[in-house]
């Protein structure tokens, strides 16, 4: 889509000025500004035509205008200038990226309530995995008293899960050993199609009450890779909708604030494909409860061929530029705490992130 010079800063200015007001824009309040060197007619008539264009709608015959979808992506895609952040944004950012936490689940948690912090928008954060299967690499049984022990697994992706497992009977250390020995030597490495076949040939040799509980503790192993081979999307902070003018009544929030805490999986998230920020507007999205609002994500590395993703959701009138610098540089400085261990500077809080 062409457009004048002039077109494109009538329509820049509308939208970062409905972007600040959450107002609909008129004439008057562009000629006001002091941005546009022209008359409020021929501001009018511009506005005119860009609404014609389907770059702006008229949301009451005397109201001013507001951006579409469409204005919206073409000011994303074509004016849109990179926001450069502050030094409190980027000191906020290195602080919460000092994150004391191991488990990839934490990760996600953690990162999600961070960005909500920053942000002040509700958020969501998930892993994706490309190439080479989750796998379990350790197993440790941990004994609680005479007839009980907790069964702990690491996967290959440093996720650690537990169970407690009770018995009928008291079973000796040396026995429970022998059984730590064998689930180490015969279930890590295994991938989740493997790990089947393998319990299968082991019980060939085991049987009773012994392959009944190494049945159990594979069982729950299982369980842990396939929750880890689904993308789970963590979501935080969904009460700050409730802050901006587009969800204060309950028919305009209730319904995507349903969709954000239920939010199980990805399947209504098309995750960026390489390093950047990708910013999905409006009907763009595939989830229905979601065609009114804005998506903004960043994608960064966690290692052992696995992504992280970061995002937040709020109104279509979002300050993309802003949002999008935000999270590329939490996404970047996760990449580097994940990839090299190296983290930016601390400034002089202590506040962590526990």
């Amino acid at each position: 889509m062409e457009l004048s010079e002039r077109k494109k800063k009538i329509l820049r200015a509308v939208i970062e000025q409905y972007i600040s007001t959450a107002e609909p824009v008129g004439s008057k309040a562009l000629v006001e500004n002091g941005l546009l060197n022209v008359s409020s007619a021929t501001i009018r008539n511009e506005m005119a035509e860009l609404e014609t264009m389907g770059l702006l709608e008229q949301p009451h015959t005397s109201a001013g205008r507001i951006p579409s979808p469409t204005g919206y992506r073409f000011y994303v895609n074509e004016l849109m200038e990179e926001h450069r952040l502050s030094l409190q944004e980027t000191q906020s950012i290195n602080e919460a990226l000092h994150l004391k936490i191991h488990e990839m689940d934490q990760v996600m948690t953690e990162a999600g309530k961070v960005i909500s912090q920053l942000t002040r928008y509700p958020t969501f954060a998930l892993a994706t995995r490309s190439g080479k299967a989750t796998t379990i690499l350790r197993f440790d049984l941990l004994p609680v008293d005479e007839t009980s022990f907790i069964v702990l697994v690491m996967t290959s992706t440093q996720v650690v899960r537990n169970k407690l497992i009770r018995l009928p009977e008291e079973m000796p250390d040396t026995q429970l050993q022998l059984l730590r020995t064998l689930l180490n030597t015969s279930f890590t490495g295994k991938s989740l199609e493997e790990m089947v076949p393998e319990l299968l040939r082991v019980s060939q040799h085991a049987a009773g009450e012994a392959f009944e509980l190494i049945r159990l503790m594979v069982s729950f192993a299982i369980e842990v890779l396939k929750e880890l081979e689904s993308s789970v999307v963590h979501t935080a902070g969904i009460p700050n909708l409730l802050a901006h003018p587009e969800y204060q009544s309950l028919d305009s929030a209730g319904p995507l604030m349903n969709f954000l805490s239920d939010w199980g999986d990805a399947d209504a998230l098309p995750a960026p494909q390489d390093e950047g920020v990708k910013i999905i507007i409006g009907p763009e999205n595939v989830a229905s409860e979601l065609k009114n609002s804005s998506i903004i994500m960043a994608r960064y590395d966690i290692g052992d061929n696995m992504q992280g993703v970061i995002g937040v959701v709020g109104p279509t009138r979002m300050d993309y530029a802003k949002l999008a610098a935000r999270l590329s540089y939490f996404a970047e400085g996760l990449s580097r705490m994940f990839g090299k261990g190296e983290l930016p500077e601390r400034s002089t809080s202590e506040d962590e992130i526990t």
